[in-house]
């Protein structure tokens, strides 16, 4: 048996700041170093960040990816890191000589030793689902690239070829590798983990050897990423766990079968891979000091979300140079979990709440909302909206829907005069994926906003991670900053008298599980009807839910947190004429 020193480098990058990335990369090549690790992998296209989208299709960018991964080889042995074998991602594209500079992009991990790239591997299974384009941008490769590490022959693949059945994985058994290095740029979702955790433990069984698995960590837009890197013993064991939401060199030493002894390359049954073999280095001798590798403990599925949504308003703001953020403080659930996210997220002194009353506001309020402001230390104003509201009156004749919302969109003048005033700032939108999904919103008021942080939170959710974030300032010794009113009172937008948010939707129990049925698991009309939901209901919620498609188009982006949000994961016309038997829509306001 080969030993093998192994460090999984789950790193926070930015797209399209690869000469940032490279430096960060050389930064934690040196850390792994100096705990004597052997072999480093780095997440799937960490030197460019992910997703690179159609910066994928401009060639100045994808020459720039070419030459700094041949420097940072360069940088690496002028440092003294020759040595250690660096497996990295980061944007190629094919070599084709009547076209040289114009081949097809690819998303390929490069193999650094002793100053060169030594090996490339291009990936084979793109996702086109969901959030990914990639079989929009990325020609597939056709090799598994098998290097002999220390004595030991170690496969490279990238993400999705661990999520689909046979390819780099079985070509990987019949090469009779002793490990199986994946890089990945795998989003967050609820309960992904143990998704990935099941995954891993089988694709090692499969490939008849170790696995190890790196994830990138950080927000990019509405995607979170977050790290849970790990590595698989050949019989499907988890024996490493690194942390979530945290940048972090995962280091393991691995006992691993001898390298064997086969000459060229050769064709995998596996879809005709061509298994290409190279010879890196001999044998390592062993570390000087043991080292005994880590298994954290998973978040809790509250902890887990709340961390996710705190990390991607966290990067969303720090990659784009947003100092502070501006919000509406109403005193409800909703204001006021997004106000605390932000506050953990950029500091309370880097987040503004502004209460504007109307002429229906409740005391309680006024008062909530001044009290979450004075638990968080965020600053807090009040700018009453009477006289606005006044002065469109006397210009304007209106009432009912109208003259509601007309008192939602003065304030949002509001406070997007207030973050143009204080550049660099952005407002914040304040509404959950109950709301987005049924239309519950207005459109240039409580829907403006440069990030909707609780975007793909549903409002039962709402509730529970305020309950939780309480709970967890409590097992901390420190003060719970979610007012417990806001909590406990009835949810209302207070546009008229005695308002509440019932007159217009179901109880939010009954709608988030519609909700789901229909937006999250693209069910129909008979078969959430056959799962014992009331027809009429029914009925109105997918009536809601179709005709609210142009406000969610116009909707800020947010941290996506479910299997599928709304935005890139849910892609449905505005003008649609599909329905399922529904009564007649009536017009659109």
């Amino acid at each position: 048996m080969a030993h093998l020193r192994i460090a999984l480098a789950q790193l926070n990058v930015i797209v399209g700041d690869i000469k940032g990335n490279g430096e960060k990369i050389l930064d934690w090549t040196r850390r792994a170093a100096a705990k004597e690790a052997q072999l480093v992998l780095f997440p799937e296209t960490a030197l460019t960040g992910y997703p690179v989208e159609d910066l994928a299709l401009r060639q100045s960018f994808i020459e720039e990816s070419r030459q700094s991964v041949s420097r940072l080889a360069s940088r690496l042995a002028d440092e003294g890191l020759g040595e250690l074998v660096v497996v990295v991602g980061y944007l190629d594209r094919t070599d084709e000589p009547e076209h040289p500079k114009k081949g097809h992009p690819q998303n390929v991990a490069a193999v650094l030793h002793r100053g060169e790239v030594v090996a490339r591997y291009a990936k084979h299974h793109l996702p086109n689902y969901g959030v990914f384009d990639e079989f929009r941008y990325f020609k597939p490769g056709n090799e598994l690239t098998v290097l002999t590490i220390g004595g030991v022959d170690v496969a490279v693949a990238i993400c999705e070829d661990l999520w689909q059945d046979g390819g780099p994985v079985a070509a990987t058994a019949e090469a009779g590798a002793g490990l199986l290095a994946v890089i990945n740029a795998s989003p967050y979702e609820r309960d992904k983990d143990d998704t990935r955790g099941e995954l891993v433990s089988r694709r090692a069984r499969e490939a008849g050897c170790a696995l190890a698995y790196v994830n990138l960590i950080g927000g990019q837009d509405e995607l979170v990423f977050d790290g849970d890197s790990m590595i698989s013993d050949a019989d499907g064991t988890l024996i490493v766990r690194g942390p979530q939401f945290v940048e972090d060199l995962v280091l393991a030493d691995l006992e691993l079968p001898d390298s064997q002894a086969v000459n060229g390359p050769t064709v995998s049954r596996a879809e005709k891979l061509i298994i290409s073999r190279h010879h890196v280095t001999d044998a390592y001798p062993a570390p000087s000091t043991p080292i005994e590798a880590p298994r954290y403990p998973r978040l809790s599925a509250d902890e887990e979300v709340y961390s996710a949504l705190v990390l991607g308003l966290r990067d969303y703001c720090g990659k784009n140079g947003i100092e502070r953020v501006y919000l509406g403080l109403s005193g409800g659930i909703d204001s006021t979990l997004v106000a605390t996210i932000a506050s953990d997220a950029i500091g309370a002194a880097n987040v503004y709440g502004i209460s504007n009353p109307s002429a229906y506001s409740s005391e309680h309020s006024k008062t909530d909302a001044a009290d979450l402001a004075q638990r968080l230390g965020l600053n807090f104003s009040t700018v009453p909206i009477a006289p606005a509201v006044d002065a469109f009156h006397s210009l304007i004749d209106i009432d009912g829907v109208a003259a509601e919302n007309l008192q939602a969109r003065i304030r949002a003048v509001i406070w997007m005069a207030e973050s143009n005033q204080h550049n660099p700032s952005i407002v914040l939108a304040c509404g959950n994926k109950s709301e987005l999904a049924v239309g519950y919103s207005t459109i240039y008021g409580d829907a403006v906003g440069g990030f909707a942080p609780i975007k793909d939170v549903p409002k039962t959710w709402v509730w529970r991670l305020a309950t939780w974030r309480n709970d967890h300032a409590v097992a901390r010794g420190e003060q719970p900053p979610i007012p417990e009113n806001s909590i406990t009172k009835e949810p209302s937008a207070e546009l008229r008298p005695g308002q509440k948010d019932t007159d217009s939707l179901p109880p939010y129990e009954v709608l988030d599980k519609i909700i789901a049925e229909y937006v999250e698991g693209d069910q129909g009309r008979a078969e959430i009807i056959a799962a014992g939901y009331d027809v009429d209901l029914v009925d109105r919620v997918m009536r809601m839910v179709d005709r609210a498609e142009y406000k969610r188009r116009q909707y800020p982006p947010g941290t996506k947190i479910s299997f599928k949000a709304f935005g890139r994961d849910r892609r449905l016309p505005i003008t649609n004429g599909w329905r399922e038997e529904h009564p007649a829509l009536e017009a659109i306001p």
